[in-house]
Formats: structure tokens, sequence, C-alpha cells
């Protein structure tokens, strides 16, 4: 019985659709609970961002309504959780019957395509548009079992890789970057205090508008390794560690600190442009490294869709919000820099998730930003 079930000419297109949609589309497979006689799979990257295999009998049109209804729900909580605005969908029906008289093309974002035999594959518009390899991906050498068993071996050799990459991508290393960024806070801090330099440092090198323009352009950098006291260098030493470690760990040394800068940099410009007084802190670096995180939680959303939504931009409104009540604050610079961090890590993207093409739009953006902040800090202020 079981191989006569196998070799169900349905259950053999099921098993080479999802061949095709695993390997050589990159989508994977969705766990729903309590649903039967279809596959979601899905891959965020795609026009068809959700792809359905539909083998259960749609018998009628209230049959086939309330599939549509079913479907629109569960994509709405997908939508949620992965952080998408839109999210099309494509319903590959394998066994829809002759009594679905309403037009099955008509349903908004969900695009539904009915299939007997595979030869109709070549009859869908939206199957020769957005999959027009697919025909020629379907056929095999091997028949019965041996195909069977070529698509699970593929399948899982396939699912292999992915599960090495994604373990690299979250595997956790030694976040020595940040850790150097903390030693030289604390150093910053701890030795002019011992040898009465404080108030020296902090007058020499704050980011202090009048002092920049009139050529001390160091202070951008300087004023974000030096702190206003003891509570706030702890403050931003222990975001700078709960944050920053894992923003290094995700996207990478070079990229972190390079983050960092750009972030700190564009909070100290905010605090020229919008504030009349000293500034100093790691802060405006440390809300770059958040948008950071939110930059790359959007690219791996499947995993960290929930985090994102329900922690990190939370935190970040919070922080914001409390910096506009709060007196001794310098909000402007932690907009800046949360604004300049996110930028700059589209500029540089993350492995194997950003097109080059979204890469190159983050380095135009990225330099129009900072441009501007420029002129804004130096020129339209004098």
């Amino acid at each position: 019985m079981e191989n006569e079930i196998l070799m169900d000419d349905k259950n053999i297109l099921v098993m080479k659709l999802l061949h095709y949609f695993i390997i050589d589309k990159n989508y994977n497979p969705i766990i729903l609970q309590g649903v039967e006689n279809e596959i979601w799979l899905e891959n965020l990257d795609e026009d068809y961002k959700v792809v359905r295999i539909v083998s259960g009998y749609i018998h009628n049109d209230e049959q086939f309504n309330f599939d549509v209804f079913k479907t629109k729900r569960i994509v709405k909580k997908i939508k949620k959780k992965t952080l998408s605005f839109r999210m099309n969908t494509l319903s590959i029906f394998l066994d829809l019957g002759d009594n679905v008289s309403q037009d099955i093309h008509a349903i908004p974002n969900v695009e539904c395509v009915k299939i007997d035999t595979e030869a109709d594959f070549k009859k869908s518009d939206v199957i020769k548009k957005e999959f027009p390899d697919l025909t020629k991906k379907l056929k095999f050498n091997e028949k019965g079992i041996a195909l069977f068993a070529k698509i699970t071996s593929d399948i899982n050799e396939h699912n292999k890789k992915d599960a090495k990459k994604i373990n690299a991508v979250f595997k956790s290393n030694f976040p020595m970057i940040t850790y150097w960024l903390i030693a030289v806070n604390v150093i910053l801090y701890v030795i002019p205090v011992l040898f009465g330099l404080y108030d020296d440092l902090i007058a020499n090198f704050s980011v202090w508008g009048p002092a920049i323009r009139e050529g001390q352009t160091y202070r951008l950098l300087t004023g974000i390794f030096l702190h206003g006291g003891i509570m706030h260098l702890l403050f931003n030493c222990y975001a700078l560690y709960v944050i920053g470690s894992q923003v290094e760990n995700f996207l990478g040394r070079f990229k972190f600190l390079i983050i960092y800068l750009v972030a700190g940099i564009s909070g100290a410009l905010f605090s020229m442009i919008f504030g009349n007084y000293a500034s100093v802190g790691a802060s405006g670096a440390i809300f770059g490294l958040m948008g950071a995180l939110v930059y790359f939680g959007y690219h791996y959303r499947v995993y960290l869709g929930n985090v994102v939504k329900s922690q990190i931009i939370p935190l970040i409104l919070l922080n914001l919000a409390l910096g506009f009540f709060m007196s001794g604050v310098d909000n402007f610079a932690h907009i800046g820099g949360l604004i300049g961090g996110t930028l700059m890590s589209i500029a540089l993207g993350v492995k194997d998730k950003s097109s080059w093409f979204e890469r190159l739009n983050g380095w135009i953006i990225t330099g129009i930003f900072i441009a501007f902040a420029i002129y804004m800090a130096f020129v339209y202020t004098v």
C-alpha cells in the first residue's frame, strides 16, 4: 500500500514541486498545526513570498471560498511574525473540482493556479512569468521509488547546508571589538579622573559645535569615547556589551566597527545641528548598533521577527521617548546615531542576504545623509 501511495501521480507531482521550490528557489517549509493536504513554503526574497501546494480535493465554490479565507488568515499571521507589509501568495491546486465555478484568479494578493497535469504549468501566465524554469526542472530520469529516494536525498542535503549556514550566522563568537571599545571608554574615564585631568579632557575633546567649526573636527570622534560621569559610563558600557556583542557576532568585526564609528559621528553631527551644548557619550553609536540589529533582524525575520517586534523596536522607541523628557540627555545624538547606523548597515549589507543593488542604494543614501548632516552642521548654521 505504501508503494502505491508513493507511485500516485499527484503525490509524485507534489514531491517534484517540493524539490523545485526548496532546491532551486530556496523556499523553506512552514510548520502549521491543523493544516492537512497542503504544504506551505516561504521565501521572503521572492515576489511570491508564500507558495502553497494544495493536494486536497476542493469540491465546490463554498470549499474554495473557505480555503481562501483560511489562507488569508494564516498569511496575516505570517506577515506579523516576519514584519512584512505585503505578502503575495501563490496557491497551486492539484485537485480543484469542476464545480468550482468562480474566477480563481480574482483573489487579491493570492494567485491561484489549477493544475491537473505537469503540462498545465505551461498554460499558466504566472508560472511562466515568475518561475519560467519550473517545467524543465520537473523532469527527472528516475522513476517510482528511485525518484522518491533522489528527491528526499536532495532535500535532506539542502537542509543540512542551510542548517550549517544558519549555525554559522548565529554561532556565538568572542566579541573582541566590543571589549576593546568598552576598555577604551573605561580607560578614558578612569585615568583622567585619577590624575585630576577629567575636566580638561571634557573641555578639550567633547562634541562642542563652535570649537568643531573652528577646526577641531577631531572632537566628532573623541567625544563619543568620553562620558559625563560614572553612571553614564556604566550604563553605556553595559548597553554596548549587550547590544554590541550581538551586532559584532551577526555582522562581523569590521562591519561592526564601521557602523559604530559612523553612527557615533552621525550622532555628534546631529548634536552640533540641534544642540547648543557640549556633548559626550557612546549612546549615539549604541543607538546606531540597535538600528543595525533591526536591519539584520529584518533579513532574518523568520528567526528574529518576534524579537525585533517585541523587544528591539520597543526598546529604541522607549529610550527615544525618555530622552525627550529627561534632562541632560542628548537625544539628538541618539536620533542621528540611529539613522547613521541603520543606513551604514544597509550599505555594508548582511552576508548572503543583501543584494548588490540594496547595498549600492545604501551607500548612496548614506553618502547623501552624511553630506547633508555636514552641511547643516558646518555651513547652514554659520
